[in-house]
């Protein structure tokens, strides 16, 4: 049964609000940075591979989780995820020492890889085909969403209760989020849309033969989502993870004024995000077969390398407002990137191939994070690092516009 277009869009503001969650529960600790290294004795290398030990587990598990979820359904999946990270996330507050707050990143990492493929299924499997790239558009705010509440939240917590209570309040964010979906997702055809493509198959249909990673891999669409994934993620990463500290230690700003910029890249990210999934899905209902919006992916990539231009800025409102532009421009990538992807695959891969660029971005934060604490600490200084990963994303965006894909069948509503 298809769903009306207010539910399903409701179901995608949901899943939405899902991302933002996990990325509140995993910016507590990029947030509150200092105090945690001053508590714990961590210099900017570790903090490096602390960071990177979130995103080893997430790029070990998104795949399986991906797959799993298109067993399961992304109702259950997403729900039984936001609980298991929730507790995890408040256990940090535990930590005793740096070892042992690597393991709880592992353990949240792995925890918080099912958020994307459900988030994802989820919008595939509610929205019309006509509306899947402004949905895609609206998903990938949650993240940036995510990030610019809890930056300011974790900072204002962590001044008036310490690092330690910060992590239990801030992960009480997603269990205000539970009753939320139950409502939503609880009307039997809402549940029928979001469960596994098999739960309810047609009277003597053959099961549909099973997928694998391999195949996935060796599709062109999503070979080309990957490596655009790849390229568009350093520079995210510097603002997701690494903002706080820049702000704090590269431009020597007092903690309490933090709170008052890490907001503005976050916020034009959402903006990059939303305007690229509009344009998308006009253009897609204007000229039908579902084209690849070369245009839209070059204009983005040259917003993201915007970032090269920070060090030689010297006020620190204009700099984070480059950095803020280029937010918008990786945003953009990813909404297009995803938009694309998810139009040329089968459905039944969604969830699947959802997992694996979450993987991919992993990949780069596994990476480039302890190559950036290492720099830091070596040259006390975040230029290098700013233009060495500003300098990626349209060589990626180029190379993108030219691999080659099947075009996908018309847009549908009915689909």
């Amino acid at each position: 049964m298809t769903l009306s277009r207010g539910r399903a869009w409701l179901v995608a503001v949901v899943a939405t609000l899902a991302m933002s969650v996990s990325y509140v529960d995993r910016q507590v600790v990029s947030a509150i940075a200092t105090s945690v290294r001053r508590g714990l004795a961590i210099d900017a290398e570790q903090f490096g591979y602390l960071a990177s030990a979130f995103s080893l587990a997430y790029l070990v598990a998104a795949p399986l989780a991906g797959a799993l979820v298109d067993r399961v359904g992304a109702r259950r999946g997403l729900l039984a995820a936001i609980l298991v990270w929730s507790a995890v996330s408040a256990a940090h507050a535990l930590a005793p020492s740096f070892a042992g707050l690597v393991i709880l990143r592992i353990l949240l990492g792995a925890a918080e890889a099912p958020s994307f493929p459900a988030a994802a299924q989820s919008v595939r499997r509610a929205l019309p085909p006509g509306d899947r790239s402004a949905a895609f558009g609206l998903l990938f705010t949650g993240s940036s969403f995510g990030a610019a509440v809890a930056a300011p939240l974790a900072i204002g917590l962590d001044l008036r209760f310490g690092w330690r209570t910060t992590f239990v309040l801030a992960s009480l964010v997603g269990l205000a989020w539970l009753p939320l979906w139950l409502v939503v997702t609880r009307a039997p055809h809402v549940r029928a849309a979001l469960a596994r493509p098999d739960a309810h198959p047609p009277a003597m249909s053959s099961p549909a033969p099973p997928v694998s990673f391999v195949s996935l891999l060796l599709d062109p669409a999503v070979l080309r989502a990957l490596l655009l994934v790849l390229a568009s993620a350093a520079g995210l990463m510097f603002l997701f993870v690494w903002m706080p500290q820049y702000l704090e230690l590269g431009r020597g700003l007092p903690k309490a004024e933090v709170a008052g910029y890490v907001w503005l890249p976050p916020v034009m990210g959402d903006l990059g995000m939303v305007g690229a999934g509009l344009l998308a899905s006009y253009l897609d209902r204007r000229k039908p077969p579902h084209r690849s919006h070369v245009t839209l992916v070059l204009v983005a990539g040259v917003l993201e390398s915007t970032m090269v231009l920070v060090p030689w800025i010297g006020e620190t409102w204009p700099a984070v407002a480059i950095l803020g532009l280029s937010a918008a421009g990786g945003g953009a990538l990813y909404t297009l990137l995803t938009a694309d992807m998810m139009a040329r695959i089968d459905p039944a891969r969604v969830s699947m191939a959802g997992g694996l660029t979450a993987a991919a971005q992993s990949l780069v934060y596994v990476i480039m994070n302890p190559v950036v604490g290492r720099w830091v600490d070596r040259t006390h200084s975040f230029d290098g690092p700013l233009v060495m990963l500003g300098m990626v994303a349209l060589p990626g965006a180029l190379l993108w516009a030219t691999i080659p894909v099947r075009r996908p069948a018309a847009i549908n509503p009915a689909q």
